[in-house]
């Protein structure tokens, strides 16, 4: 299936390098690219991201009200924490954060963590969709 004419093809094909990074709000030594989004190729109910994470940061207490987030750990190793549970993770392993439910992430090794993330509905980094704790 091809473009209708008249309109532009979309995107469907992302490649890391590509993508700009940000440094997302209530995380620490922590560079995001948001690599599948309305914005890299139109995707309008999932967003999925790579973080690069230093020695010792990571995410503080946070929430996402009606925002499921799956986590999955590409290097390095880190420490998570959801709804009581605490956790140590190394390559290979997931963590969900389910929508609304508090949770922290930080990385253990000496090396930067990578973590493929996942967000339904898009977070978008929007101010709205995260409630920290003060």
């Amino acid at each position: 299936m091809t473009a209708s004419a008249g309109r532009a093809a979309r995107r469907y094909h992302v490649r890391e390098e590509d993508v700009p990074g940000y440094h997302p709000a209530n995380h620490t030594g922590t560079l995001n690219r948001r690599l599948i989004s309305r914005e890299t190729v139109g995707a309008e109910s999932v967003e999925m991201l790579i973080g690069t994470i230093e020695r010792g940061n990571g995410a503080l207490p946070h929430a996402h009200p009606g925002i499921d987030q799956i986590c999955y750990l590409l290097a390095g190793t880190a420490e998570a924490e959801v709804d009581g549970q605490r956790f140590t993770m190394r390559p290979g392993d997931s963590c969900f954060f389910p929508a609304g439910m508090e949770h922290v992430f930080t990385v253990t090794s000496e090396t930067p963590v990578r973590v493929l993330v996942i967000y339904t509905p898009p977070y978008e980094e929007n101010p709205e969709r995260v409630i920290r704790r003060r």
